[in-house]
């Protein structure tokens, strides 16, 4: 690496803030096939913070070991605060109610309704919601915030990609989460609907200051939700910054993922 690709590496936010999540030499192979490889990370508090890297670099291995999904052959990870693997199930299933997730696939119940869908969590969080009665008030809020109220009654078959895309951003928002992880939240659509869902990703990171970690390999929304990108290589966090900083850089490796 060269001496401008080490300086943007070593880049981090300033800030004196506990970072929302922390991960520190994260190894992970798969018999001979070394998917991390001492990556390390961190998220601080109302961050959008975008994770690139190529098909198999490990992006999904290290959320499946971020949520205690997966066991980690070496490293530590922090999630506000807590060593997840310091957990027991009922510690890890109330942690996890505090992270929001947006599959790349939307992850929508064909059988169910659009209410229906948005309902299903809350049931298992009742007492974190605090919920006594009825729950449209709640479920119209979330839909709301994604201008799909009037699909409330709709079946996932007759959404569009954008819409499904939009629905299960509101179904993660209903549990009012305090981190949201994005799986390729624009993979499989349109540019204008993949415009559409990133601004809406800013719109409530604005409104709920929620810390977001974006997994992406789209460059474009890379560039207007990131507020600092780590380029995934070799199972490292091989380069840091924001977007202009990255994009301006002459290593090779870096330059490769902003090459039309």
């Amino acid at each position: 690496m060269n001496k401008e690709a080490e300086d943007t590496a070593r880049k981090k936010p300033q800030t004196g803030a506990r970072p929302m999540i922390s991960i520190r030499g994260l190894y992970k192979r798969f018999g001979e096939n070394r998917v991390l490889n001492g990556f390390e990370m961190d998220l601080f508090q109302g961050e959008n913070l975008v994770v690139m890297g190529k098909s198999g670099s490990g992006k999904s291995v290290m959320i499946k070991c971020l949520v205690g999904l997966m066991k980690p052959d070496e490293g530590r990870i922090e999630v506000m605060g807590k060593d997840i693997a310091t957990l027991n199930q009922e510690d890890l299933d109330e942690l996890r109610a505090d992270i929001g997730f947006l599959f790349q696939g939307s992850a929508l119940y064909d059988s169910m309704t659009v209410r229906e869908n948005l309902e299903f969590p809350m049931r298992r969080h009742r007492k974190k919601l605090n919920l006594e009665g009825d729950t449209m008030p709640l479920v119209l809020e979330a839909l709301e915030n994604v201008g799909l109220a009037h699909a409330i009654d709709l079946m996932p078959e007759e959404l569009s990609g954008g819409m499904k895309r939009r629905v299960a951003l509101a179904r993660t928002l209903i549990l009012r989460p305090k981190i949201i992880l994005y799986d390729e939240p624009t993979s499989g659509l349109d540019p204008i609907t993949a415009k559409e869902i990133i601004q809406l990703m800013r719109s409530i990171q604005q409104k709920y200051g929620t810390s977001s970690l974006i997994i992406t390999h789209d460059v474009d929304c890379a560039r207007v939700i990131s507020e600092r990108m780590i380029l995934l290589v070799d199972g490292i966090n091989y380069a840091e910054g924001t977007y202009e900083e990255l994009v301006r850089s002459s290593d090779p490796k870096v330059e490769a993922f902003f090459k039309k």
